[in-house]
């Protein structure tokens, strides 16, 4: 179950089960980068904010946020970055082309260990980003990274999306308590199915 770390977490649309453990800084704005996937994307369709989901391997859920504003690098970088005490060693994400060098000019000696990789999924759309940020490369050279569901992102999005149009009409609090009770549940279906799998 996740545990509201932020009071009142219904008006703040924030909800992660690992406590704040350092504030994000301001950081000077940086341009940088010039994947043609995320301003095809982004700055073309205008695309509107939403829910970012932050989920381990395994696809449970670990918390997430509320987006006022497209999705953008900041979301997935102060996710980690307040929440974990050690950066993860993979971090999977369809725009990491442009996460990895965001996130290293703000906290480089934070994510000094970390590979960002794009998921199988979303890779072919990224014309222009080299073969050291695709997931499918570095699985021909690092069991763990082969051992691991690149899609597991993707399929918490899939899951998302039975709720879109419900949670559309609601009131933001609304909204918030009926996405975490959803999540909730997806995590228990996803425990309960990987400890059946391991039982037998």
């Amino acid at each position: 179950m996740l545990q509201p770390t932020s009071e009142p977490w219904e008006k703040t649309g924030t909800c992660y089960g690992l406590p704040e453990i350092r504030k994000r800084r301001i950081y000077s704005n940086f341009e940088m980068g010039d994947c043609n996937k995320f301003y095809k994307t982004y700055s073309k369709n205008n695309l509107t904010g939403g829910i970012l989901v932050l989920c381990c391997t395994h696809s449970v859920c670990l918390g997430f946020h509320s987006i006022p504003v497209a999705e953008g690098r900041n979301d997935v970088f102060s996710a980690i970055y307040t929440r974990f005490l050690v950066a993860p060693k993979v971090i999977i994400y369809d725009f990491a082309c442009q996460l990895a060098p965001y996130s290293f000019v703000r906290e480089a000696r934070y994510f000094q260990h970390t590979r960002f990789l794009i998921d199988e999924m979303h890779a072919h759309d990224h014309t222009r980003c080299g073969k050291a940020c695709f997931a499918s490369n570095a699985m021909r050279f690092d069991d763990r990274v082969r051992a691991v569901n690149t899609s597991t992102a993707e399929c918490g999005n899939k899951g998302i999306k039975r709720i879109r149009k419900s949670v559309s009409f609601m009131i933001h609090d609304h909204a918030v308590q009926y996405t975490k009770v959803f999540l909730d549940i997806w995590n228990w279906n996803t425990i309960n199915r990987i400890y059946t799998m391991h039982a037998k």
